[in-house]
């Protein structure tokens, strides 16, 4: 009876009228990627992701790398949630520094969003502000002393790293021809998004991964360890600075490659 019914397996696979797992997998490999969107944080732009799109582009996968308003929790994770909104199909989320509380927000109530990656990022739990966790632990150099501090209104002001620290502090593992065109070219950050609190998180929601970059002097790796076991994150560490996406772009290519795979 056994043998009776293996070959009946076998003759309808054959056909094509009954699926194996094998073919089961490979039909499903073979589905749509999903979009990888990616967000950068304050004092960037998204051509810090450009190595990494490079890597997601060879293996298939489409990628959309906006920009990030830098003006306020609320208003970035708003602007995010309408590009999230324009897009087809299963979504893989990505964010860096900043960029982790602006997708913690804009990914919340989307069906759309399968994974929510985070790269030496915030992950805020809701009510919580950005300096409660860089503060939390210690090990950050980016203070009120290494910015420079600029008034955009009666009570608005925006912050840029010193050029002096910003290899030290933000990027210290990447060339200083390279890093002196970043300071140059820096997006100011709203000061005021430090105190602003997080909404709901949607990583209580949505599986999540987090690449720890254990030499990171903007967000301590302590606090990123402590961010990843709170969302119950997927993680991996590298030796790397804050800007771990550009000195060690494989292995967050690799991170993103696994949540969208999941």
């Amino acid at each position: 009876m056994r043998r009776l019914l293996t070959a009946l397996v076998l003759v309808l696979a054959a056909a094509g009228l009954l699926a194996t797992p094998a073919a089961s997998a490979a039909s499903r490999s073979h589905g749509p990627k999903p979009t990888v969107v990616l967000v950068h944080g304050a004092f960037a732009d998204a051509s810090g992701w450009n190595d990494v799109i490079k890597r997601l582009h060879r293996k298939g996968y489409p990628v959309l790398a906006p920009a990030n308003p830098l003006r306020g929790v609320a208003s970035d994770s708003a602007y995010i949630a309408s590009v999230l909104a324009t897009v087809s199909g299963p979504i893989v989320l990505v964010g860096h520094s900043y960029g982790g509380i602006v997708i913690t927000n804009a990914a919340t109530g989307n069906p759309s969003v399968k994974a929510l990656v985070y790269v030496a990022a915030f992950a805020p739990d809701d009510g919580e502000p950005l300096v409660a966790l860089q503060t939390k632990f210690p090990g950050s150099r980016l203070g009120e002393e290494a910015l420079d501090i600029r008034p955009t209104g009666p009570s608005t002001f925006d912050g840029y790293i010193k050029t002096s620290v910003f290899r030290e502090i933000f990027a210290a593992d990447l060339p200083a021809s390279t890093t002196a065109l970043m300071a140059a070219t820096q997006r100011p950050g709203d000061l005021a998004t430090l105190q602003q609190p997080s909404g709901a998180p949607a990583w209580k929601a949505i599986p999540s991964w987090y690449l720890v970059a254990k030499q990171d002097r903007v967000i301590p790796a302590a606090a990123q360890r402590f961010m990843a076991q709170r969302a119950g994150a997927r993680t991996r560490e590298v030796n790397a600075s804050h800007v771990a996406m550009m000195s060690r772009p494989d292995a967050a290519a690799d991170l993103i490659v696994s949540a969208a795979m999941s």
